[in-house]
């Protein structure tokens, strides 16, 4: 583009919105793509436009809005929609339910480009309908074709990002201890870890309360199994004592544990295994006394379907430290991500 005095611009295409204000008005005189006419300098000079900026042929530039547009198309994402563009940007909107991934390798070459800027929710972020996931545009009114070119080359092939949908599980709940299938003390978790279940789609299929006996967390475990349960929790006997029995039930059953406990406060006894392809988790008492542990920060990816990597588990200790905040806003904090 260039800058040319009001005058001199008849008849050349104007790469930007002229806003005007009058009477409480504010809005475009003339609009981006508007080819300018000697009618239409008055009132450029009106509204203190003295120069404007207007296209050049084959300068190799992009518009912002275009830029935009285009970066929307090269990011694709199922289960969300862009808008705009609208004051040079567009942004992602979710259509549904589940769990936000981002190629952050992949971002950070993007937003290295120059002009270009992306920003994201975190990656691994549970999204209701409506939530806003990205913003993509360009810093100034126009920039150099190739750098949307290069930012293109870059996605083939890869996804920036993507909407994980969550899917229904049959839930077993586990629940360990003497003290609780004796009568002595009043079993909390089952209604907590209900009332966070509920959260997601699916059903649970009941609570079975074992005493400290291997043989009948196995044969509860089972029974859940034969019930048609794809997904375990179980709770209590998590910790490294030599009486708590849950770690050494799950690997009984058959599971490849991928990681007994996590770096993060609270919740750092959990435990993560599959039977196949069947999650299955230790859950450590604190889930039933604080309102959030690592817990929920795991539960958006066991129900999209994503299987946990060690180093995935690993990546919780950026951002593992609650700040046991007196008033809890989870996930709108800094806990949880990885």
């Amino acid at each position: 583009m260039k800058k040319v005095r009001a005058e001199d611009a008849v008849g050349l295409t104007l790469c930007h919105d002229l806003t005007e204000m009058r009477d409480g008005f504010k809005g475009p005189a003339f609009r981006r793509g508007h080819v300018i006419t000697a009618e239409d300098i008055p009132h450029m000079l009106d509204i203190g436009k003295r120069t404007v900026y207007v296209w050049e042929e084959n300068a190799g530039e992009i518009h912002e809005e275009d830029a935009a547009l285009r970066m929307a198309a090269m990011a694709p994402v199922a289960g969300a929609h862009y808008t705009g563009p609208s004051e040079g940007k567009v942004l992602l909107i979710a259509d549904g339910e589940g769990m936000l991934r981002v190629d952050t390798a992949l971002l950070r070459e993007l937003n290295g480009i120059g002009d270009i800027t992306i920003s994201t929710l975190p990656d691994h972020y549970p999204v209701r309908a409506g939530m806003r996931l990205a913003s993509m545009r360009i810093v100034p009114l126009v920039t150099r074709e190739e750098q949307i070119v290069r930012a293109e080359k870059l996605c083939e092939g890869r996804k920036l990002l993507d909407l994980l949908p969550y899917r229904p599980r049959r839930t077993g709940l586990i629940i360990t201890g003497s003290e609780i299938y004796h009568g002595r003390i009043r079993d909390k978790f089952e209604a907590v870890a209900r009332r966070k279940l509920s959260a997601y789609p699916g059903e649970v299929l009941g609570a079975a309360v074992c005493d400290d006996d291997l043989d009948m967390l196995v044969d509860a475990a089972r029974g859940f199994l034969r019930k048609g349960a794809d997904f375990l929790i179980f709770s209590g006997g998590m910790s490294v004592d030599p009486d708590d029995l849950t770690p050494t039930a799950i690997r009984r059953l058959g599971c490849e544990v991928i990681s007994h406990g996590v770096p993060s406060q609270p919740g750092n006894m959990t435990l993560m295994a599959y039977l196949g392809d069947i999650p299955v988790m230790g859950v450590p008492g604190a889930a039933i006394h604080l309102p959030t542990t690592i817990f929920d920060a795991m539960l958006p990816q066991v129900f999209c379907g994503a299987r946990f990597t060690k180093r995935e588990l690993i990546d919780l200790g950026d951002g593992g430290l609650c700040q046991l905040c007196e008033s809890c806003h989870f996930p709108n904090c800094t806990f949880g991500r990885y």
